[in-house]
């Protein structure tokens, strides 16, 4: 009902999404923004002051703020999902470097902590796999797209702390690596290199682009101009 079953020439069964299918992926996406946007409400909730206005005045500064940190949480799916197609290096093995991609999916757990992160992450899991999916098994769809990307919302543990991007992209990252090779362990051993075992092909697979990416953005993060950039940019999504 939700997914066709499409068997290639080689044996391989695909699962297409139908329009139920993409109706329902569409409404968690929607979803899953509104969640991210509730918890980010709740950490601004804890460490924000009540203004000196009235009840009324109160609860209008709040909804903006919500429609405000909806507003910076979409915009970080859509720009993380017109970088990803942007590739910069395909690798012989598999996988390629994109635009900066992984990082702006760590951004809303940078801005607005651990839950509205991994929501956002899980969001755009949801909407890479309406534009492009590939999945083999409905539990491989939910390691690939959900968990993996929801992973970068990690960055979410390190909202408040020093140099809290770099070391919030570096938990993003190694969160999706986990789930990523999890999947290639489980789903995709089959297409293990010549004289390398499942587990091994996965890590090294995996590694090579997840890896080459996060040290290109690392150098870039690592110039204090550009620090100095996102830092504002934090600043812009929590204040009014």
């Amino acid at each position: 009902m939700l997914y066709t079953a499409v068997t290639n020439d080689w044996g391989e069964t695909t699962y297409i999404p139908t329009t139920l299918g993409n109706a329902l992926l569409v409404i968690i996406l929607a979803a899953l923004l509104a969640a991210a946007v509730l918890f980010a409400r709740m950490q601004m909730k804890k460490t924000a002051a009540a203004p000196a206005s009235s009840d009324g005045d109160h609860k209008m500064n709040r909804s903006k703020l919500t429609v405000k940190q909806l507003a910076f949480c979409a915009m970080a799916i859509a720009l993380g999902t017109v970088l990803s197609n942007i590739k910069l290096f395909h690798f012989p093995t598999g996988g390629s470097i994109t635009l900066l991609s992984m990082l702006v999916i760590c951004l809303p757990g940078y801005w607005f902590g651990l839950g509205a992160g991994i929501a956002t992450g899980v969001a755009y899991g949801v909407l890479q796999l309406l534009i492009d999916p590939y999945v083999l098994y409905p539990l491989q769809l939910v390691v690939d797209y959900l968990l993996a990307f929801g992973a970068l919302g990690l960055s979410g543990l390190f909202s408040n702390a020093k140099l809290g991007l770099i070391k919030g992209y570096i938990a993003g990252v190694l969160g999706r690596y986990v789930f990523a090779v999890i999947s290639g362990w489980i789903f995709f051993g089959y297409y293990a290199w010549e004289g390398w075992d499942p587990l091994p092909y996965s890590l090294a697979y995996n590694a090579i682009y997840i890896f080459s990416e996060a040290a290109i953005t690392l150098v870039i993060l690592s110039a204090k101009p550009v620090r100095n950039l996102f830092a504002k940019l934090k600043d812009m999504a929590l204040n009014d």
